[in-house]
């Protein structure tokens, strides 16, 4: 199979002009993915109603045990503390990933990964908006309850002095807000858990999601094929591509086991969604999360499979190469540059 890396990946002139003529579809897009989830989530109540996990908190330690609502407590593994409305509006902060890496769709999709990071970022913040939430950009965008709050996100990001790159810019946000990462995580492993550490030191809870073609899963390269690392340019041939397809694979599964391990132990989830199954997937798993469980939602659709989570537990650790000459999680030349027969 042929993947053409010249027009899979652009320049950073042409990624920035793409992303200013793409914003008013990515936002119609999103609006609509929005309304659909909202209006099929079950027994959503305003506040003062009865009950409704936007009034609801998961507890801090340190916080006194009588702010404990037991009885929503008892439905599953974690402890809420009950606030009216006003008060249990906290931060989230969203961080799309639109550095060069991201812009790649390959012949097996028709949407790039930034516009699906995109899609479900700004959908995401209308359904948190529309519960009393308010939404943030590291370094891009102040909170904001805005009910035009995709329409603020999308000029903040058209109006950035530089697109968010992989990772976001180190801050500590509050031990109430949440973190939301959408991006393809092919940073080098350690800079991937650094970065985490850094977020969660305040206590924030938080989501990482790796947004993947399907050729970055499956390797689909055979013959003598470049690949261009799309931030630096840097090209890598490999004669016989179907030859490390296997170790690539290998390789790139620890790189997602450190990740998930390291975000668990900060009580963090962890998600891998293909920009082949539909962004409303991840925007109920993410929705589901972000309410403290699954029951939280209706169940998906008869036939509709999970998102995937990352399972291979296999001695990761960080140094390792997953194609070629690139450290472990450092697999940007080969799974986000795509590449062709020469």
């Amino acid at each position: 199979m042929e993947l053409d890396a010249d027009n899979a990946v652009r320049s950073a002139a042409q990624d920035a002009a793409g992303l200013v003529a793409a914003m008013p579809r990515l936002v119609l897009e999103a609006r609509k993915i929005a309304a659909s989830v909202y209006h099929g989530l079950h027994g959503r109540r305003r506040a003062g109603s009865g009950e409704n996990f936007w009034q609801y908190r998961r507890f801090v330690d340190g916080e006194p045990s009588a702010r404990v609502d037991w009885r929503r407590s008892a439905r599953d593994d974690h402890l809420y503390v009950r606030e009216r409305e006003w008060e249990a509006a906290h931060t989230v902060w969203i961080w799309p990933d639109l550095s060069a890496s991201m812009v790649f769709a390959s012949p097996l999709v028709w949407e790039t990964k930034r516009d699906r990071a995109l899609i479900v970022a700004f959908a995401l913040a209308e359904l948190l908006v529309k519960g009393g939430e308010r939404v943030g950009i590291p370094g891009v965008m102040r909170p904001s309850a805005s009910r035009r709050i995709v329409e603020k996100m999308a000029e903040s990001l058209v109006h950035a002095s530089s697109l968010p790159q992989s990772l976001p810019p180190s801050f500590s946000p509050s031990p109430l807000a949440e973190v939301v990462l959408l991006g393809d995580l092919w940073s080098p492993t350690q800079e991937v858990v650094e970065s985490l550490a850094g977020l969660a030191a305040s206590g924030a809870h938080g989501h990482v999601v790796q947004v993947c073609d399907p050729a970055e899963e499956t390797f689909p390269f055979s013959g003598r094929v470049e690949f261009r690392e799309p931030e630096s340019g840097t090209l890598l041939t490999i004669g016989r591509a179907e030859t490390v397809r296997e170790d690539y694979i290998e390789r790139v599964a620890r790189h997602r086991a450190i990740i998930r391990r390291e975000a668990e132990r900060r009580t963090w989830s962890f998600l891998v969604h293909r920009t082949d199954r539909p962004a409303s997937e991840l925007l109920l798993a993410l929705h589901a999360r972000m309410a403290g469980g699954a029951s939280a939602l209706p169940p998906m659709p008869s036939g509709a499979p999970e998102i995937e989570d990352a399972s291979d537990e296999r001695g990761a650790h960080a140094g390792e190469h997953p194609a070629g000459e690139h450290p472990a999680g450092d697999t940007r030349a080969t799974a986000a540059a795509g590449g062709h027969a020469s």
